[in-house]
């Protein structure tokens, strides 16, 4: 016959894996965790744009048919958040395009060295068919407000202004050696990350289009 001690000791086990179940069964509400939440995202992660705060999304692909052979009164609008760039003709949309962006692509460009890419109006100041990021399509940053900017915050002299302004003027290449950044472009070399110092990438074959379809003077806008 078994002792009483035996029984009183399986009663305690039994007991004690009981209580063990039901705790594992309960789930404080201040521990749960998001299925969605990522661990050490940061907004620079899902930021696209701070003009608005959207989220990130996968970006369009460039839509795969050519440009036309003749455009008539073209212009560009790339949209930062979007990673797209528009070509227009005769005010209708005739091509998107994949892009990126600077690699701290929050925000409007401030100064040489921060990454950004600019946003404002520009136009086609420059074309360099030998970039080393395939083909290059310089764009007249920095604008009239930036160097008014500039002067604002002290980082570009009167003189410089002077200068920046009776380019535009004369719808020339603005200085690009001044404390506010310069060499602003859309080139090639690939979409697949924001890697560049604040141009405007596009694949090598859409950058090649672009090249050949854009003239000198060519407006483009740059929107958050």
């Amino acid at each position: 016959m078994n002792q009483p001690w035996t029984w009183s000791a399986v009663l305690a086990a039994v007991m004690l894996a009981a209580l063990a179940i039901f705790a594992r069964m309960r789930t404080p509400s201040d521990t749960v965790v998001s299925s969605d939440a990522q661990p050490d995202q940061t907004a620079g992660d899902v930021a696209l744009s701070s003009g608005n705060d959207q989220l990130v999304s996968a970006p369009e692909p460039t839509e795969p048919h050519l440009l036309p052979e003749v455009l008539v009164d073209p212009a560009v609008i790339a949209e930062k958040g979007a990673r797209s760039l528009t070509v227009y003709s005769e005010g209708v949309a005739v091509k998107r395009y994949r892009i990126a962006l600077g690699f701290d692509p929050l925000g409007d460009k401030e100064r040489e060295g921060d990454g950004r890419t600019p946003e404002g109006d520009f136009y086609v100041c420059s074309k360099n068919p030998d970039s080393k990021y395939h083909r290059a399509v310089g764009l007249s940053y920095p604008s009239a407000e930036d160097a008014q900017r500039g002067v604002d915050t002290h980082l570009i002299t009167k003189r410089e202004q002077r200068a920046i302004l009776d380019a535009l003027r004369r719808m020339q290449r603005p200085p690009w050696k001044t404390r506010l950044g310069g060499e602003i472009m859309l080139h090639g070399g690939g979409t697949d990350s924001d890697w560049t110092r604040g141009c405007i990438a596009l694949s090598d074959e859409d950058a090649e289009e672009l090249f050949t379809a854009l003239p000198l003077g060519t407006p483009v806008e740059i929107r958050p």
